[in-house]
């Protein structure tokens, strides 16, 4: 049944957010984001499990002209 593999992928992916939300530095990331921002860059962040904790990896897409 695909709605229950669904459903358990869905949970993990709530509970990696509330973990992140709850540990992340914020004022870390926007100023890791900023400069990026400033040029016009479009930033995402990818979370992960890392050895057990929330993890992230900034990827910078290159403003379009």
């Amino acid at each position: 049944m695909e709605s229950g593999r669904e459903d358990k992928e869905l949970e993990e992916k709530i509970e990696l957010l509330k973990a992140f939300l709850e540990s992340m530095d914020f004022k870390k990331l926007r100023s890791q984001s900023e400069g990026y921002l400033v040029e016009g860059k479009q930033v995402k962040f990818v979370i992960s499990w890392k050895e057990g904790k929330p993890s992230y990896e900034i990827l910078v897409i290159k403003a379009t002209d």
